[in-house]
């Protein structure tokens, strides 16, 4: 229903609102020799993030548990360093000001504001830069569907992981069960207790999740990554992904380390990066809601099979901000920059940005260009009541759903990020300037190869007479020069 360019939904009673919250994975990169990390389960940290209390902060709400302040101020007390203490400090009085019942309600200045605001950026840097240390005790092997090559490389792999880990659960998919191309019987034979600590995962089990995952490996390239992010639709384990398909973009390891990778992985921790995700919701025309999915690329509405122009309600925080009459928009995450909504003429966005990217396909002014909004703010694209004809909204590109004449589609961050083990810290532009050859271009160069016997001689003569001491500047080594300072002498 449509008011003075606001949005008011009649919402489902299934409906519940899930803001996005603090990622609360702090685990602190202390050395080693002298403060070991105690190795933590996933589950510890799910649990904390289920159970905890959240505090609105001008849009997304911010989790700040009593047991994980707890952790952080035990954690601090072991360390020496004024720095770190002083930054343990910080932590902790930021944790207590984001948990208060008043929250910045009660701040009176603005330098005070802004000094939250600036720790609130440092501890998300502290965030990313963390070290998750891991208690490893149940790893899935996610591998590319349709490609029978890759089933020995996971019997290798999983045969390994089972050999040098002892107390190790793999979890395989349940259609290997009967491979003879994986061979589980030859793999149960050869190792301890191989009966089992050889699973078989399957869609059930994840949803209904049974088993904490500590680690998940994929075998493939992009597509098998989100076919994992589709797979875990509330809390995810970290994905370390092996290289084994086209682009690459979110699969940053070759296959034929994976014995060193996977070690240092389980025993001395990863680093990841917690990649955005959208929560997006489908409701009819009633407001009843329809489906929700977790969405790791972008969310596309677009015209489907109708010959017809989409016409597209875009609103944010149910206030109108644009009429779409297009082909249909892309809401990207920044991991999705790089993916449809390049294509369709979008920005290159870095992954740590929080950000939403919106994309038009073929839109019918050219003044719609893309744009960026923040990560805090509520999406909704409505089908209005004037449109011609429906739209159609897919998911990563996988599940699509038809939006009837009133219809819409909230998006909205995430509160379970996608964790990615990164083997850099520029792997995000070695990513880009490997698969986009981001700003590659041929550099300037000398065409002395061209150069006849004799000339090229001359050439090496002249440049082994000429040397800095007898130039006035550097443009008197070239015969023939365009620069304005030449042109002024000639002049006088």
């Amino acid at each position: 229903m449509e008011n003075n360019n606001k949005l008011t939904f009649r919402r489902s009673s299934s409906t519940t609102l899930k803001e996005p919250i603090l990622h609360q994975a702090l685990i602190s990169e202390a050395q080693q020799s002298q403060h070991p990390v105690q190795p933590i389960s996933y589950r510890d940290i799910s649990t904390t993030s289920n159970s905890s209390s959240s505090t609105s902060l001008s849009g997304p709400s911010f989790v700040a548990s009593s047991s994980l302040q707890k952790n952080i101020i035990s954690r601090f007390k072991d360390e020496q360093d004024g720095c770190q203490v002083k930054d343990a400090e910080n932590d902790v009085a930021l944790f207590n000001t984001l948990s208060d019942t008043q929250g910045l309600k009660s701040v009176r200045s603005h330098m005070e504001l802004a000094k939250t605001a600036h720790s609130v950026r440092a501890l998300a840097k502290r965030l990313n830069r963390a070290t998750i240390h891991l208690n490893v005790s149940n790893v899935m092997i996610i591998t590319k569907a349709r490609d029978n090559s890759l089933v020995y490389l996971t019997n290798e792999m999983t045969e390994w992981l089972l050999k040098e880990y002892h107390n190790l659960v793999v979890y395989v998919d349940s259609k290997l069960s009967h491979s003879t191309r994986f061979d589980s019987p030859t793999i149960i034979s050869a190792v301890p207790n191989g009966e089992r600590r050889l699973r078989y995962w399957d869609k059930n089990l994840i949803r209904n999740n049974d088993v904490p995952f500590d680690f998940v490996l994929t075998l493939g390239g992009d597509g098998t990554v989100l076919h994992a992010s589709t797979l875990f639709q509330n809390a995810v384990p970290p994905i370390l992904s092996f290289s084994l398909g086209s682009l690459g973009f979110l699969t940053c390891f070759e296959y034929e380390n994976f014995r060193d990778v996977l070690r240092n992985a389980i025993e001395k921790g990863v680093n990841t990066d917690l990649r955005m995700r959208f929560t997006c919701r489908v409701h009819n025309a009633n407001g009843d809601l329809v489906c929700e999915q977790q969405v790791l690329n972008e969310l596309t509405v677009d015209r489907g099979p109708s010959p017809y122009v989409t016409m597209l309600e875009l609103f944010g925080d149910d206030t109108l901000l644009t009429v779409a009459q297009a082909d249909g928009l892309i809401i990207a995450t920044p991991t999705g920059s790089t993916a449809y909504s390049l294509s369709a003429g979008g920005s290159l966005v870095h992954p740590e940005v929080s950000g939403i990217c919106v994309t038009p396909i073929c839109p019918h002014t050219l003044s719609f260009r893309p744009i960026m909004l923040p990560d805090s703010i509520k999406l909704t694209i409505k089908v209005p009541s004037r449109s011609r004809s429906t739209a159609w909204a897919a998911f990563d590109g996988r599940h699509r759903v038809k939006l009837e004449v009133g219809g819409y589609v909230t998006v909205c961050a995430s509160r379970y990020p996608f964790p990615t083990v990164k083997n850099s810290k520029v792997q995000y532009f070695e990513s880009v300037s490997r698969i986009l050859n981001w700003n590659s271009r041929k550099e300037q160069k000398s065409f002395k190869h061209l150069l006849n016997d004799k000339n090229k001689k001359l050439c090496d003569l002249q440049g082994d007479e000429t040397t800095n001491d007898d130039l006035h500047s550097i443009e008197d080594a070239w015969d023939i020069d365009y620069s304005d300072t030449e042109e002024e002498e000639q002049n006088e």
